[in-house]
């Protein structure tokens, strides 16, 4: 095979060490050269110069949890760095050892047989973090939520029965005033503000229960975790308002499809960027986020069709918002979303409206253009144009020619 960089570098990343392998080919003569350094941030500047001194142009490294990131950040203003999928570089069983792992990625790349993972550039993984860390947010604070549920039933307080967020105003109000020790029914309903989806002798009757000094307590951490919790949100979310500002006119595309909203579009950034040159087809973009069936095939048989794993942070907000937006009357989106969920069920049809939301995604963001909604009589004009191309080809292969005339 051809070696297409014959100075390159394979490393096999730890926690507390690396292992580097520098493969150089002169003619038909390859030499190997291996060195272990430590991860803290002198031995990776050792490594860089190490690599420089020997001439290094590329060097590739396996995915490894996050080890591998300051690895990245410091060798990539040295040499040209490829990130592998720990699966597509896996070796033959036997001989392992760290020097055997760093010599099989350095050959692998000398032949250009490893396919680069997608890294993002740095302020997209900045990004990236902030939405990711958001979501952590978010679901702690919903694991309270669920928590002071369990609470309030315990304490025969059918709170959620009447009021829809028990973490709105009159939940907070009437929460705060049983931590204070008000058990009284009606002075409990007074504190409620707004419409609420019970009349008030069913809110009173729902508020009355047995709640114990134990209640009381139990309340108290959950409601304390759950202000900080809140304030950590506000200040997460306004520091990715600021690190959107380069990606405005990309979040402002994305807002144009049915059921994106600005956390979702934040989301979508930060997950793929806004440069779609990283992925040579739309195609290629949902295999790499998971959304499309798995290829499993032996003997001629089709053995699994389920969804790989994929992007996980980025499939989960796609199908999160596919369902408003296959809601909305007269669109496309529902349309498909009917269509196959009469044949495949709702959760196979709701995965394939997040396919073509993410494919829609790829072709907004390449060409810069709003989103065009096909309507929901796409797929009846797609049917009928089919049929009569395919009752046409049958009669031509029964040696009729017709002329067609619209109705």
């Amino acid at each position: 095979m051809e070696v297409l960089y014959p100075r390159c570098a394979g490393l096999d990343v730890h926690a507390k060490t690396v292992v580097a392998c520098v493969r150089i080919a002169s003619g038909a003569t390859v030499s190997y050269e291996h060195r272990t350094v430590s991860t803290n941030t002198r031995g990776l500047l050792e490594l860089a110069d190490w690599l420089t001194a020997h001439g290094v142009t590329h060097v590739a490294m396996e995915a490894t949890g996050v080890y591998w990131k300051p690895v990245w950040h410091v060798l990539e203003d040295h040499v040209t760095l490829v990130l592998a999928n720990a699966m597509h570089i896996r070796n033959i069983p036997g001989r392992k050892s760290d020097k055997n792992d760093a010599t099989w990625i350095a050959d692998l790349l000398a032949l250009g047989l490893i396919r680069s993972s997608f890294v993002p550039p740095a302020p997209i993984q900045d990004l990236r973090d902030l939405t990711r860390t958001r979501k952590h947010l978010v679901r702690e604070n919903a694991r309270h939520k669920q928590r002071i549920q369990k609470t309030l039933e315990d304490a025969n307080v059918k709170l959620t029965e009447v009021i829809s967020d028990i973490l709105g105003t009159s939940g907070r109000a009437i929460l705060q005033a049983l931590v204070a020790g008000e058990t009284d029914p009606e002075r409990l309903a007074d504190l409620t503000a707004g419409r609420l989806k019970a009349t008030r002798a069913e809110l009173v009757e729902a508020l009355h229960g047995r709640v114990t000094a134990h209640h009381r307590f139990m309340l108290t951490p959950h409601l304390t975790q759950i202000a900080a919790l809140d304030t950590a949100v506000a200040d997460v979310e306004a520091r990715i308002r600021d690190a959107l500002a380069p990606f405005r006119a990309a979040v402002s595309l994305l807002k144009t499809m049915p059921g994106v909203s600005d956390t979702a579009a934040a989301v979508i950034v930060a997950e793929i960027g806004d440069d779609m040159s990283k992925f040579p087809s739309a195609g290629h973009l949902l295999s790499w986020a998971g959304l499309c069936p798995r290829l499993d095939e032996s003997a001629g048989k089709r053995r699994s069709t389920r969804i790989r794993q994929g992007a996980p942070w980025l499939k989960t907000t796609l199908v999160q918002i596919a369902w408003p937006a296959a809601r909305k009357k007269h669109s496309y989106f529902q349309a498909q979303f009917l269509r196959l969920k009469s044949r495949r069920g709702p959760k196979k049809a709701i995965v394939a409206v997040a396919a073509s939301m993410l494919t829609d995604v790829y072709y907004m963001l390449r060409d810069g253009v709003e989103f065009h909604d096909l309507g929901d009589q796409h797929f009846v004009q797609r049917d009928k144009t089919r049929l009569t191309n395919r009752l046409l080809q049958r009669l031509r292969d029964l040696g009729v020619e017709v002329e067609v005339k619209a109705a």
